[in-house]
């Protein structure tokens, strides 16, 4: 705050600071009472409106609390989700750690370009795209057939579909905090490792990932957030029998016109996400001004 004032001055730090509060209240802190608003309150008639019934309850989070079907499909995304960050972990790690630490200038430069430009792209699209690739006589079956790995085409749309799609989709919110936060990791630690004998497997554990706690963190954040509210990944890949919990709030939004009980799941996933971001960051001993960072 003083560094804000110290650069631009009382005046226009005042201006830059009403508007980053304008912008939080009307774009972040309205849209959310007004969702709990909904989520509290029963879904009526207009005629109704303000009337006996029209009164706060926790009738419609209840509702999904007793709908095993919403539930077991609520329980699912967030494992899924969780899952969705830990491969996209799992894949960026390496990436990561080459590009800080083992890339030139020039591989580096080549690296962020081909990780970069797809996003330029919606995500409809490059959803789209993997929609065909693993579509039933798409290009993956073709290639696996041409090969002789299978006899018949397999039907990849589903769980592993959705996952697939998803860890593509987020896959540069985990790489660039992680890249960024080895990056500032000294050479000389990891020289020093390996002088005194340390296998690769150890100098990872206890030099490298340590350091890169906080991206590590701020990359899992991102990632679980996403995909806990992804629509897209889950309408075109999914299946019957992988629907994601978004599905159903839309459902009550758009089909089913009960905009309080869809209020109230989507305040139910949003509260949920927020735990567990909070007790990953407790996990990485992390806090909020380093994932800020």
């Amino acid at each position: 705050m003083r560094d804000l004032y110290a650069r631009f001055g009382g005046g226009l730090a005042t201006v830059f600071l009403s508007l980053v509060l304008i912008w939080l209240a009307a774009m972040v802190l309205a849209p959310n009472l007004m969702m709990i608003d909904y989520a509290l309150r029963p879904n009526l008639p207009p005629a109704e409106l303000g009337g006996p019934r029209d009164v706060w309850s926790l009738d419609n989070v209840l509702y999904l609390a007793n709908e095993g079907v919403h539930r077991a499909i609520f329980l699912k995304t967030i494992w899924a989700s969780a899952l969705v960050a830990a491969l996209t972990l799992v894949v960026c790690y390496p990436i990561a750690f080459w590009m800080a630490q083992r890339a030139t200038p020039g591989q580096l430069s080549i690296a962020l370009m081909l990780v970069i430009i797809p996003f330029f792209i919606n995500e409809v699209l490059r959803t789209l795209a993997w929609f065909i690739l693993l579509a039933y006589r798409g290009p993956l079956n073709a290639v696996l057939q041409g090969i002789g790995l299978i006899d018949a085409p397999i039907r990849w749309q589903g769980d592993g579909g959705v996952l697939a799609g998803m860890v593509y989709a987020y896959i540069l919110f985990m790489l660039l905090p992680i890249y960024n936060a080895i990056e500032s990791l000294d050479k000389s630690q990891l020289e020093a490792a390996r002088d005194l004998g340390s296998p690769t497997w150890r100098t990872h554990w206890r030099v490298v990932i340590p350091h890169a706690k906080a991206g590590i963190a701020t990359g899992c954040v991102f990632t679980f957030m996403l995909a806990a509210g992804s629509y897209v990944a889950p309408a075109l890949l999914g299946s019957p029998g992988s629907r994601w919990f978004t599905e159903i709030i839309y459902n009550w939004f758009f089909e089913g016109g009960d905009w309080n009980r869809g209020a109230a799941y989507a305040l139910t996933l949003l509260v949920l996400c927020l735990a567990v971001v909070l007790v990953t960051l407790r996990v990485f001993r992390v806090n909020l001004t380093d994932v800020a960072k």
